[in-house]
């Protein structure tokens, strides 16, 4: 088992990269540079694609949001990240409430969630959860990135019609994941290692037992 102090820096260490990564998914799903794309026509010009609006930049740096229409219309990348990262928002935000408390650090009001054993399930569901939100919120990236990079090499394309190449908010999703999982193996690893061992039960000593018996009358010791 390792050393309580060990134990309380990896829960530490699991609740802020947890905090962190939510904070990173929040930032790339409403951020509206999941994809990119600029024209030798108009070079003063370059688009800009999001899950929820489209923007046209100007070298000036104006910048001029449309929101799409409805939701039915979106083509099937963009509603299957939408409604992927923002379930992963719900689980992320979830996991990152049961960690705080969960840590040794954090006093709760409620006597009953100081109990270290309480403390662990709350950081194996926190971790549970940051591992599920990291899977979801790469999931949605790797898809829009993989059929990016499929139609930007597709041959029956013309040379020179312009293609969609990656944004930013992609590497800001595959950041978030990637802390996510860390953050979930961290808050269980943390659980598992804090949990007591065989060798932390005490093992009561014959002679500690003999004296708990009391002194003995004549008529026994004879």
């Amino acid at each position: 088992m390792m050393k309580p102090s060990d134990v309380r820096l990896l829960e530490l260490l699991g609740t802020l990269l947890s905090i962190a990564a939510w904070l990173l998914s929040m930032a790339t799903t409403f951020t509206s540079t999941w994809l990119t794309l600029s024209t030798e026509l108009l070079p003063s010009e370059s688009y800009q694609l999001g899950l929820w609006e489209t923007c046209v930049v100007q070298d000036l740096g104006v910048q001029e949001c449309r929101p799409y229409d409805s939701l039915l219309g979106l083509p099937p990348d963009i509603k299957l990240a939408r409604i992927l990262m923002c379930v992963a928002l719900g689980t992320g935000l979830l996991g990152a409430l049961l960690a705080v408390p969960g840590t040794h650090a954090v006093t709760a009001c409620d006597p009953r969630l100081e109990d270290p054993e309480v403390k662990r399930v709350m950081k194996r569901v926190g971790g549970a959860l940051c591992l599920a939100t990291g899977a979801l919120g790469l999931l949605p990236v790797s898809h829009v990135a993989h059929l990016t990079v499929v139609r930007f090499f597709d041959p029956g394309v013309p040379a020179l019609v312009p293609r969609w190449e990656f944004g930013s908010a992609l590497f800001l999703g595959w950041t978030a994941g990637v802390v996510h999982l860390a953050a979930g193996g961290l808050l269980l690893a943390s659980a598992h290692r804090g949990r007591p061992g065989p060798r932390d039960t005490p093992i009561p000593l014959a002679g500690v037992r003999s004296q708990d018996r009391g002194p003995r009358s004549r008529d026994e010791s004879v």
